[in-house]
């Protein structure tokens, strides 16, 4: 086993190197806006439709289901996205490994932006039937095929154009894109909600999926006018040398068992279960049992996760700016212990009702696992992986992780809720899912600061 890469890369990295020049400023600051819309507009698509499941989807879609399982069948469209992802991982990546990041981000944009806006636009079951449904679940499988690289795509761009010393704080600017669409998905439903019942299930709940097309749109102009990464780059150059050289005998590659070809995959497998399950149990189910199960003010969730996003601003760069001064696998584990000590006081608490107190109880689980943990994980699992294939491990491996836990969490969450008729098994289930995080932790390698063009995954 190698030794961890603790120290800084080298001022004379392929980003660094970049970075010096002032048309490398020029390229970094148009990365990182672009890296922020494109992951705003995936994070508030999902938001809107998070909300919409918990909210209205039930009404519109499955009428003639029971509360429970009308949220059992919304939630069962939601999971389709997920299965949908690692598929479009598979694919994204592997052209993004070969024919650059840049042709990957606008490629998923625009399956992106167009599967949303569509959604908005699907009849309803009273008018169409089962169509209605079918509809919806084909482009959430659509949303979820581009969505599969989209956050990994922006996670490694933003991650090859960063600064050695400051990738950590930079890269978080992804987990900022997340919060961002969230915070905007909340703010549209904030407004939408107001509406009386009858407007919002007929056309309202339309709405912020509609508008999702602006987003779409400046990001993908802002996409096209990109660079690829310095990284990427100095890659492909090496390539090209390699492939011209005369080698009349090549050095034979060096062994590796099994374990050091997988390991850095299987370790962002399971840092992703501790991070996306307990998110989508505290951004997606929890705020359906709010409204749905517990009957709470549907006002009072969203206005909760309105809040949590705006604090967003400062927990994700803070969780990004510690990870640089203490590491990445300390600061991980902190969140992770946190989420499992929140789990069961967490639902003791929300069966108060008591705006006062559901409200903070959200904030403090968006905080953690939905910002806080996000925050760090975007710059490690760029580390994680060595340079020839780092699209495609990183991207399979996070959405493999996001499928066994964010994917299905509040499916399983719902079912659970329906079957037992109480909450403590989905607190069971949302500390399991940090306690593998937390684990994961301990087999993970420091990678604060490695050179980003080594070819070999940290092990």
């Amino acid at each position: 086993m190698t030794t961890p890469h603790t120290s800084p890369a080298p001022a004379s990295s392929a980003a660094d190197a970049r970075f010096a020049t002032p048309e490398g400023r020029q390229d970094f600051w148009r990365a990182t806006f672009s890296c922020w819309l494109g992951t705003a507009m995936e994070y508030a698509d999902f938001a809107l439709y998070g909300l919409a499941a918990g909210i209205v989807f039930g009404d519109v879609f499955f009428p003639q289901a029971t509360p429970a399982m009308a949220l059992l069948a919304s939630f069962a469209t939601w999971s389709v996205g997920f299965l949908a992802r690692p598929l479009g991982a598979l694919f994204f990546g592997w052209l993004g490994d070969r024919r650059g990041r840049k042709v990957v981000m606008v490629s998923t944009i625009i399956l992106m932006g167009l599967s949303t806006t569509l959604i908005g636009l699907i009849p309803s079951y009273a008018a169409i039937g089962l169509w209605a449904p079918l509809l919806l679940v084909l482009l959430r499988f659509s949303q979820g095929f581009g969505a599969g690289a989209e956050l990994s795509g922006g996670t490694v761009m933003l991650g090859e154009y960063a600064p050695a010393r400051r990738r950590g704080l930079v890269s978080s600017v992804i987990a900022l894109g997340s919060n961002s669409g969230t915070l905007l998905a909340s703010l549209v439903w904030l407004a939408v909600v107001q509406m009386d019942q009858q407007s919002l299930l007929e056309w309202g709940w339309r709405i912020p999926f509609l508008s999702s097309a602006v987003i779409a749109l400046v990001a993908l102009w802002l996409r096209r006018q990109l660079r690829e990464t310095p990284v990427f780059e100095q890659q492909k150059a090496q390539l090209q040398a390699e492939r011209a050289a005369v080698v009349s005998q090549p050095a034979p590659a060096a062994r590796r068992s099994f374990w050091q070809r997988s390991r850095a995959f299987w370790v962002m497998v399971g840092l992703r279960i501790g991070e996306n399950g307990p998110s989508y149990l505290a951004q997606g189910f929890i705020i359906g049992y709010v409204a749905k199960v517990l009957m709470v003010d549907k006002s009072v969730p969203t206005s909760a996760v309105f809040i949590a996003s705006l604090l967003g601003f400062l927990i994700i760069p803070l969780a990004g700016w510690l990870s640089d001064r203490f590491g990445r696998r300390i600061t991980y584990r902190i969140f992770c212990l946190l989420l499992m000590v929140y789990a069961f006081p967490a639902f003791m608490l929300l069966d108060s009702r008591e705006p006062a107190i559901v409200i903070p109880v959200i904030v403090v689980g968006m905080g953690l696992a939905s910002l806080g943990i996000f925050g760090v994980q975007a710059a490690w699992g760029v580390e994680l992986f060595g340079v020839r294939h780092r699209y495609t491990k990183m991207a399979v491996a996070k959405e493999l992780g996001s499928i066994l836990s964010g994917g299905t969490a509040p499916l399983i969450a719902a079912a659970l809720l329906s079957w037992t008729g109480h909450w403590w098994p989905i607190a069971l289930y949302f500390m399991v899912m940090a306690g593998i995080g937390f684990f994961t932790t301990f087999v993970a390698p420091e990678t604060r600061g490695r050179d980003l063009n080594l070819p070999e995954d940290a092990v």
